[in-house]
């Protein structure tokens, strides 16, 4: 199967820049994955296309600001360590074995080799927020392995220098207002760097008017990193391999979601990170059922994949040739899925992560 054959067109002023000033008031573009049927509607119309009985799980992962600017540090034998070059990291995955190592990817990669020290937070800054690392290992295209100085709290140091990582197709810098829109209403567990977009359509409201509609909902958590948004390198869709991502399903939440497997319920995924989980959980256990605890999801869903959780799916509109538009394809089929983004080109739907949404079942 070759990765060419998920390509698209897409006009550059269809990919949104900016959120729109309502979470709630995206276009949803629904695809019926029996017929093929698509129907232009918007996202406020989400709870009313549900069936009574179905169950609709978020993935309530919290961005944090992963993008670090600082400095490399240069040892001088006489002086001591100072501050070098200018350098960019972005902490992509922490490493369960070590809480102060991380997965990241660098720039420059050239001059970040391994043994390099690293320097985050004012060069006269010498309180406890400031930050240091040493990198450990390097990998292919800018990856590598870092370990930091152990400090009281890293997350808040974090909060502190780092920038919330808008993907590269949105051309501006972060501001400080992504904080807050680039994050779900329900996030709750540091650790991505991404934003499962399908569910930054959701506000308050819509949360209230599932519950209104006694929609059950439950929530588990994958850490966005490499393994959603790493490009695909290799020409054929079998050759490429996906990056490992935490993820974790509380006890309350299996019960939920195995109880409406087992009475034959839709399970309704918001996001394919959410897909991503449940299926991985599933896969591990073999029973076709979801079990309890923490693992590192490497799955890589494409067609031909059968799902043995995942019933129905909310998703953004994603980049040509990636593995998210794989998924999606192996959930609907690809040519129906490619006929309805066909369609949201000519309709002019907004695309990406603060773009419109599709709902298949």
């Amino acid at each position: 199967m070759l990765v060419s054959d998920f390509n698209f067109l897409l006009p550059d002023e269809l990919i949104a820049q900016e959120p729109l000033a309502d979470r709630a008031g995206s276009r949803l573009l629904q695809l019926e994955r029996t017929s093929g049927r698509i129907l232009d509607r918007c996202f406020t119309d989400f709870p009313g296309l549900l069936r009574p009985d179905d169950l609709v799980i978020f993935n309530d992962t919290r961005v944090f600001p992963a993008r670090l600017y600082g400095r490399r540090i240069f040892q001088n034998p006489a002086a001591g360590g100072f501050p070098g070059g200018a350098i960019e990291v972005l902490l992509t995955r922490q490493v369960s074995t070590d809480p102060n190592e991380w997965e990241c990817l660098v720039r420059p990669g050239r001059k970040i080799d391994v043994g390099t020290g690293l320097l985050f937070g004012d060069d006269d800054d010498k309180n406890k927020d400031r930050l240091e690392a040493k990198v450990l290992a390097r990998g292919a295209f800018g990856e590598r392995r870092i370990r930091f100085k152990p400090v009281p709290d890293f997350f808040a140091s974090v909060e502190r220098f780092g920038h919330i990582p808008l993907p590269p197709y949105i051309h501006r810098e972060d501001r400080p207002a992504d904080r807050a829109r680039y994050q779900t209403v329900y996030a709750r567990d540091p650790g991505s760097i991404a934003a499962p977009t399908a569910g930054l359509h959701f506000t308050d409201h819509i949360l209230a008017s599932l519950r209104e509609r006694g929609i059950e909902t439950a929530r588990i958590t994958l850490h966005v990193g490499l393994g959603t948004f790493q490009p695909v390198r290799v020409d054929e869709v079998e050759r490429h391999k996906l990056h490992r991502e935490a993820c974790s399903i509380s006890s309350e939440s299996a019960g939920v979601i195995n109880r409406a497997l087992d009475a034959g319920r839709r399970v309704i995924a918001v996001g394919t990170t959410t897909v991503r989980a449940l299926e991985y959980a599933a896969r591990q256990s073999g029973t076709a059922r979801v079990p309890a605890g923490k693992g590192e999801a490497d799955i890589y869903i494409y067609p031909g994949y059968k799902f043995l959780v995942v019933g129905g799916l909310l998703t953004n509109f994603h980049l040509p040739q990636s593995t998210l538009l794989m998924l999606v394809c192996a959930f609907a089929g690809k040519a129906p899925v490619l006929a309805a983004y066909k369609h949201a080109v000519e309709k002019r739907y907004r695309f990406y992560s603060y773009g419109d949404c599709m709902f298949i079942e």
